[in-house]
This record gives structure tokens, C-alpha cells and sequence, in this order.
């Protein structure tokens, strides 16, 4: 029996709409001719000297029992741009916030954080508190990516974010299929790792 599809033919869907849906993500890739995959997903680290390091992670220790983080845009501000900036100090990669992207009628919106560098590319979504809906977004937006991009990457990176909280995914152009890590990393705790991470994405 086929399976009916998610999608209506002639209408039209943004980004965010995806993380809305309530169906399961692997039936959401499917719709676009790809599978997903969860597993430990193990991302190579830098060896760069992090000169910036302590003193991000003194400040956000510093601020956190000042701030709210009740809503998406804080998180943003707050937590995922400072982090972000300094990738961008590290790597000099070029930095696009709500970058949008048209790959056609199902497959359109805006890249929260958009990075890249020298063929390589980084998209990061920010989300309030739904890890799991975001990464269907996230998903979604890599697929978008694998369609649009000149890039040669073997694979498309990204991360879902709730600022104190990280996931990574990646998308085996290939194999269409995404990967879901079950690895999350924690700031401020792990943010010595995360950063490692981002930065060996992009740097050169």
C-alpha cells in the first residue's frame, strides 16, 4: 500500500512549518527522498589554540543567574550569537543571520545562522525548547541546502540550539540521509568541546 504523502502537491511550505507538523521526522525526510538516522554521532575537534575561550565561558557563567531564557530571542542574543561570533574570530568564515533560501515551493525560509568558508558550510537553528521538532526543522534545511549549495562537502553540517543546549546533524549527500547525533553538548559545560567542533567544521 502506499503511504500518503504529508505533502499537498501545489502548496506552498516555509521552514518553520516543519517544526510545527506533528509527524514523525523519518516520515517528514521521506517526502523528500531521504532517510534518518540516529546514532552517537562522533565530530572531529580542533587543535587551534582558543585564545577566547575562558574568558566566553566567564562571562556566560557570569550572566546566566541574571537572565531570562524564556524566549527563543534571548537564547539567540544571548548564548548562540557570542558563541558564534567567536567561531567567526577563529575560523574568519562569513557569518549570514536569517539568511534566506528558496530551493522551491517545499523547500523555502530563513537560516537562523548561516557560516562559510573555502567550500565549507555550517547552518544552526535556534529553538526556545523543542529539541526534537527542531531538529526536524534542521533536517529539513540541510536537505534544502544539499539542493541549492555548489558546494563539494561529502557532508552538510548543522546544529539545533537552545542556546544552553546543542545538537548536531548531518547530511550524507550520497546516501541522502540525515544523521541525528544522540550526543548533546551543554554550555557552559561542554563548551570547550562545542566550540572545538564549530570551529573544525570551518576552519581551513
Amino acid at each position: 500500500m502506499t503511504r500518503p504523502s504529508i505533502l499537498r502537491p501545489g502548496q506552498s511550505y516555509h521552514f518553520q512549518e516543519y517544526f510545527e507538523m506533528a509527524y514523525e521526522p523519518d516520515d517528514i525526510l521521506a517526502e523528500f527522498g531521504y532517510t534518518l538516522q540516529r546514532s552517537r554521532l562522533v565530530l572531529p575537534h580542533s587543535n587551534a589554540p582558543l585564545d577566547r575561550l575562558e574568558d566566553l565561558k566567564t562571562r556566560i557563567q557570569e550572566s546566566l543567574p541574571y537572565i531570562s531564557l524564556s524566549s527563543e530571542a534571548a537564547r539567540r542574543e544571548l548564548l548562540i550569537a557570542p558563541l558564534l561570533l567567536d567561531v567567526v574570530h577563529y575560523t574568519r568564515a562569513q557569518l549570514r543571520i536569517e539568511y534566506p533560501l528558496m530551493v522551491n515551493e517545499q523547500l523555502k525560509g530563513s537560516l537562523d545562522y548561516y557560516l562559510y568558508a573555502a567550500q565549507k558550510l555550517l547552518v544552526i537553528e535556534a529553538k526556545n525548547a523543542d529539541l526534537a521538532r527542531g531538529f526536524t526543522q534542521l533536517a529539513v534545511e540541510l536537505i534544502a541546502l544539499d539542493q541549492w549549495t555548489d558546494s563539494d562537502q561529502d557532508y552538510l553540517l548543522g546544529a539545533v540550539s537552545t542556546g544552553d543546549v546543542w545538537q548536531f546533524g548531518r547530511l550524507n549527500r550520497s546516501q541522502k540521509q540525515v544523521e541525528q547525533s544522540l550526543i548533546l553538548y551543554r554550555v557552559p559545560d561542554d563548551l570547550e568541546s562545542l566550540l572545538r567542533i564549530l570551529v573544525k567544521i570551518l576552519e581551513p
